[in-house]
């Protein structure tokens, strides 16, 4: 029995590529992440889903609504798909942290670092994984949509495809993509990676 997830990453705020946000709250869609919100709702809106589940984020519960609007679907939120914990780091610019070298040891080796008082990649995976694999129970034969964040979709992925944690940058997962993933007890196989609806 398999169970399909698409796995979504919420669309985009006016901050993406200038601030690392993290769970900094009050991180909010602008008008071309409402857009592309409305974009994803639409692409969805032929697919016979069972469960919608969101990161508690702001921008991720933005994205994830119209969606669950469209396919007339309650919304869940899901702590275990929430964005990574970047500890200290969260609402500095990438601009400072270049200059921190605990930021380069995270980026070259995510499997032995540790962003300050936060959390591994390693553990952003188990936490997503184990999510999965408890909806893939309560799912069978279904379709789930996951609304998160690029590193914990990325982190998924990863586990799926059997590829080591450091390999994340290998992986594209841009604002308001969605990536699908067949999993099975057989194992598991990736449909499209990073597609993007067109405007």
């Amino acid at each position: 029995m398999t169970t399909t997830f698409f796995l979504v990453r919420h669309a985009a705020h006016d901050r993406v590529g200038t601030v690392l946000c993290g769970r900094k709250p009050g991180v909010n869609l602008g008008s071309v992440g409402k857009a592309q919100a409305e974009r994803l709702a639409q692409r969805f809106a032929s697919e016979n889903v069972a469960c919608i589940r969101t990161s508690p984020l702001e921008r991720a519960l933005e994205t994830a609504q119209p969606i669950a609007s469209r396919l007339e679907q309650t919304l869940h939120v899901c702590d275990a798909i929430n964005e990574i914990n970047f500890g200290r780091w969260s609402g500095m610019s990438f601009e400072a942290l270049i200059r921190d070298p605990r930021w380069s040891s995270w980026n070259s080796s995510r499997s032995t670092s540790r962003p300050p008082g936060g959390e591994t990649m390693l553990e952003v995976q188990g936490r997503i994984v184990g999510a999965m694999e408890q909806l893939r129970g309560l799912y069978a034969e279904q379709t789930v949509i996951l609304v998160s964040h690029s590193d914990v979709i990325k982190a998924a992925l990863l586990y799926y495809l059997g590829m080591p944690i450091d390999a994340y940058g290998r992986l594209e997962v841009g604002p308001a993509s969605i990536s699908t993933l067949v999993v099975g007890d057989w194992g598991s196989k990736v449909l499209r990676l990073n597609e993007v609806v067109a405007a």
